[in-house]
């Protein structure tokens, strides 16, 4: 632990430094920073999905420098600091987990998911809706995600995960239908397609399947097998612009082989 506390505040230390003299450091403001988490957050989970371990240990570095760099800029309106920071997270921590530092009894994971939501509810700005904790910003895909998952936390979910196939049949049907219209309504069909995307997440959920990891797998898969495509056509003096669609075929199906 003291090895764990020196490296910490050395951290600190540099922070501090960095904020009284380095030019762009002291320019930087919490908005200025903010599209920079952002992509830091998007290079750890590509590091994650990479399973690269050394990556990932750089990418979280990257991620508390972030956390660091917030803390030290609102300690200098003194509106919080790091220690306020870890502070309010081991109460909330120890808040949450009722089953740990109470006398509150689980017998699953779900116990404990359900507990948290209750409890998340009763906490800070005073909340609307069960959903108003979903980052309005997040993307829509994990935003599904999250949104059944906070639902579920109350008990608002399916009991079997053959009746959310049901509704992933009932929503097909029901977008089939908008498309084979007299006359199609192209919002209609984007919500019906959207009702589909939302059914299909939901079964996911109950199958233990992450549908942004399982899609961004695919997208992973789909483009090493276009660059293997690519790499084929033009190791064969042909441009891929100047094929038809037959026969670039031939291509992807010798990448699928591969790959």
């Amino acid at each position: 632990m003291k090895d764990k506390l020196k490296e910490f505040e050395r951290l600190l230390n540099i922070m501090d430094e960095l904020r009284e003299k380095c030019p762009w450091d002291m320019k930087q403001t919490i908005e200025s920073i903010r599209y920079l988490t952002i992509e830091e957050t998007y290079e750890l989970s590509d590091a994650i999905m990479n399973n690269d371990m050394e990556e990932i240990k750089k990418e979280l570095g990257d991620v508390l420098l972030h956390i660091v760099f917030y803390s030290r800029i609102a300690s200098e309106t003194n509106e919080f600091d790091i220690k306020d920071v870890m502070a309010s997270l081991c109460e909330k921590l120890i808040r949450r987990h009722p089953h740990i530092y109470g006398d509150v009894k689980v017998t699953s994971e779900e116990d404990v998911k359900r507990n948290w939501e209750k409890i998340k509810q009763t906490e800070g700005k005073k909340k609307t809706s069960v959903l108003s904790g979903v980052p309005k910003s997040m993307p829509s895909l994990i935003k599904a995600t999250r949104i059944q998952e906070k639902a579920r936390g109350v008990g608002f979910d399916w009991d079997r995960k053959e009746d959310v196939w049901s509704k992933v049949e009932e929503e097909l049907g029901e977008f089939k239908a908008e498309l084979n219209a007299e006359v199609v309504d192209r919002d209609k069909v984007e919500g019906e397609f959207g009702d589909l995307l939302f059914s299909l997440i939901n079964y996911a959920r109950f199958l233990d399947i992450d549908p942004d990891t399982a899609l961004e797998r695919t997208n992973n898969k789909f483009i090493g097998r276009f660059d293997y495509m690519e790499k084929g056509i033009k190791n064969d003096g042909k441009e891929i612009t100047k094929l038809s669609l037959s026969e670039m075929d031939v291509y992807w199906e010798k990448a699928k082989e591969m790959l």
